[in-house]
């Protein structure tokens, strides 16, 4: 086989994640592509406002510029033993490998946090006609302005969509 055939069929290449370097302005990988074949250094390009560090036996996509095997790049990252599945055509999620999941849905936005979700913000402003606190299908709450009878308990005028459990 020529020399130039070599290096087109090494310039792309699977590969097992074994070490990331996170410190670095670009990410860093150890990757073992053929058997016996260890790149150290390997940069890991990601998408603009995302980034994750995957785990040791992530799989990657690596291209080697030029076919030259000394310098391999990561293109793609992805973990089977931790990817979320069973989205609709369409939807979109971020996940981790706990559980934590933000999921753009054909029918809501959801967000679940395995311990608890924290939202810091100068100004937080929730805009909806039905709020359910704790869960759905609790007592309706009070909201500031509401007319409440202080002997019953009972909301007198106001929303009852505002509800917690």
């Amino acid at each position: 086989m020529s020399a130039l055939a070599g290096r087109i069929r090494l310039m792309i290449g699977r590969g097992i994640v074994n070490l990331v370097n996170d410190a670095a302005k670009l990410q860093a990988l150890q990757v073992e592509l053929l058997s016996d074949e260890v790149q150290d250094g390997v940069e890991r390009f990601q998408d603009y406002g995302i980034t994750s560090h995957p785990h040791p036996g992530a799989e990657a996509v690596v291209v080697c510029a030029g076919g030259l095997r000394s310098h391999a790049i990561a293109i793609r990252v992805d973990d089977r033993n931790y990817r979320l599945t069973g989205l609709q055509q369409g939807e979109v999620a971020l996940y981790d490998d706990l559980g934590n999941v933000v999921k753009l849905g054909r029918e809501r936005l959801e967000i679940i946090g395995v311990t608890e979700v924290k939202a810091i913000a100068p100004k937080i402003i929730v805009e909806s006609d039905d709020v359910s606190i704790g869960a759905e299908g609790g007592k309706p709450v009070a909201r500031v302005d509401d007319l409440v009878d202080l002997s019953t308990g009972k909301i007198i005028s106001g929303s009852e969509k505002v509800t917690a459990a």
